[in-house]
């Protein structure tokens, strides 16, 4: 058997200490076995290192990227500060930068942090563009622009995201209109934001609208505030199965869901459950998160997500998602060998569940989307999270060299 591409002596998650042959074909894994024989038109040795599937970050306000300096700590404090009452406040403040939006500079800080990307094993993106009567379609055209320009690294799927909500910000609406017509991927929505809980169903009802127009998926940031009484969770689970959007409707944030008392989390989960909703945390950008472990043992499409780069909501970020998974570590007190696994789940596989991401696994038949790592197991790959040796995206080797 010849192949495009054969990664030799590696290592697996799931194949203890003997190593195996990855053989690739047309961007596909053809065969997966020791000792492989045939031509191979490009060899990688992988030495006994593990070999994953790369990585998928299920969240990042990519048009926003360094621009922590343009907006000052003032929105950063907000955010982050006490039990997240002052979220909203963040949000209005970190809008200024939009004053100033322009997809000239915009699309070189896009660049920067596509290169990040690739360099550390991020093949997915669900990448959000403000799209709303300040930004207009500025962040939109630079993200669809860099789409197109890093397409054979990195899946960049385009949000249209009406940051600053629907109702509250007349005119918003046409633009997530409009940048649907230019080409982005995702129909986005913030209903929490909104001021009243009957706008808050109208912000949904309406993104629903235009999803189903568009034949697009949906991601919205849900419930991102210290607010135990926020429910567009349960809303947008709710809408999802009233519509028939199963499986193509994920939730970002849900941080009150902490906060919610527990006979209506348990509700909460079986709604996402029903609606087939991915749930993407980010804990390292706040100090409240979704109940991650509890909705990955209920079996709920949970992930990790980056969220921010050097912005008005988080000064750090690399797109580096074995450096979320380290963080989460700490942070979720996911420390044992048992959770390494579930975190480097959260970056990989189960974050590909969370998205719909179908085409992906490290298995035979699945398209080759693969990182060699420097380290032999997902513990050392946690403690170290440096970048991998080698990025194979759709078959390619796409690796960036120092």
């Amino acid at each position: 058997m010849d192949f495009d591409l054969l990664i030799r002596n590696a290592k697996t998650r799931k194949g203890g200490e003997e190593l195996t042959d990855i053989g690739i074909v047309g961007g596909k894994i053809k065969k997966i076995a020791k000792n492989l024989t045939g031509k191979a038109e490009k060899t990688i040795d992988a030495e006994g290192k593990l070999v994953t599937e790369s990585f998928v970050n299920g969240h990042l306000h990519l048009c926003k990227v360094y621009t922590l300096d343009m907006v000052g700590e003032e929105a950063l404090s907000s955010y982050a500060g006490g039990s997240m009452g002052g979220a909203m406040t963040a949000i209005e403040l970190a809008a200024k930068v939009k004053e100033r939006y322009d997809e000239k500079w915009i699309i070189e800080n896009v660049r920067k942090a596509l290169k990040l990307a690739v360099k550390f094993g991020n093949t997915h993106i669900r990448a959000f563009a403000d799209t709303d009567t300040k930004a207009k379609l500025e962040g939109v055209k630079a993200l669809i622009k860099a789409r197109e320009e890093f397409k054979d690294s990195v899946e960049v799927q385009v949000v249209a995201f009406p940051q600053d909500g629907v109702v509250r910000d007349p005119g918003a609406e046409d633009y997530v209109r409009q940048a649907m017509d230019l080409g982005a991927d995702v129909v986005g929505g913030i209903p929490w934001i909104e001021y009243t809980e009957e706008d808050e169903k109208r912000h949904i009802d309406l993104m629903f609208e235009i999803a189903k127009k568009y034949d697009k998926d949906i991601s919205m940031l849900i419930d991102d505030a210290g607010d135990p009484t926020l429910k567009t969770l349960e809303m947008l689970a709710v809408k999802t199965i009233e519509e028939g959007w199963e499986g193509r409707v994920t939730a970002q944030h849900a941080r009150a869901m902490q906060l919610y008392p527990d006979p209506y989390y348990r509700k909460v989960e079986a709604l996402l459950k029903n609606a087939k909703i991915g749930v993407i945390s980010d804990p390292q950008t706040g100090p409240l998160h979704a109940r991650v472990i509890e909705l990955y043992n209920a079996g709920v499409g949970i992930a990790l997500g980056q969220d921010d780069i050097s912005d008005a909501y988080y000064p750090y970020g690399r797109n580096n998602m074995l450096e979320v998974a380290f963080l989460a570590s700490h942070l979720l007190w996911m420390t044992t060998l048992a959770d390494m696994e579930i975190l480097y789940d959260l970056i990989t596989v189960r974050a590909a569940q969370a998205l719909g991401i179908s085409d992906y696994g490290l298995q035979e038949g699945k398209a080759a989307h693969l990182v060699v790592l420097r380290e032999e197991s997902v513990r050392e790959a946690l403690r170290n999270h440096q970048e991998p040796r080698r990025v194979i995206k759709g078959g390619r080797d796409v690796t960036i060299s120092p």
